[in-house]
């Protein structure tokens, strides 16, 4: 069974939008396996998944050596003191302008409101807006165009209007 790259990102979708957390895919020699939350069981025909932090934590180590538990948010994650970020609202393929050739939406100093959009999501052919959701000025384009992007990464650092909501997602 051969998948296209799109064949991935539509499955990595559907695993993001259901409950599972945990999926893995056997067809001859393709072998594909995603998890939400970094584990996966040692025996995946036997063994379910920990039920508990504590229970995940006594696994050992070379079993999570693909998949490694993080302790803290991921670098891509990271938020400044005094800045907001605007976040990937899903996994795709994230474009700066509306078409091929065209000025990107926004720039480092251009201003926004919580509805201007400043970018796209790409899944499958299907382009998703996203909205800034916070007042303020683009400080840093975090992500390139036409970049792979996880949900959560950080897509743009915002310096808000109102310093006092600082440091959350937009």
């Amino acid at each position: 069974m051969d998948l296209t790259e799109d064949d991935v990102l539509e499955i990595l979708n559907l695993i993001e939008q259901s409950h599972f957390d945990y999926f893995q895919l056997q067809s001859g020699d393709l072998n594909l396996t995603v998890s939400k939350g970094g584990y996966i069981p040692p025996d995946t025909n036997s063994a379910p998944a920990p039920s508990s932090a504590a229970e995940e934590e006594a696994v050992s180590p070379s079993e999570h050596e693909s998949f490694p538990k993080e302790t803290s948010l991921p670098e891509r994650m990271k938020v400044p003191e005094g800045l907001k970020a605007i976040a990937a609202p899903m996994v795709g393929t994230f474009y700066r302008a509306p078409e091929p050739g065209a000025d990107p939406f926004v720039e480092v100093g251009s201003r926004i409101d919580a509805d201007t959009t400043v970018g796209l999501v790409e899944v499958m052919k299907v382009f998703t807006a996203i909205p800034a959701g916070a007042n303020g000025t683009i400080s840093e384009i975090k992500v390139d165009n036409a970049q792979f992007v996880e949900k959560g990464a950080v897509l743009y650092l915002v310096t808000p209007d109102d310093p006092t909501h600082c440091g959350d997602r937009a």
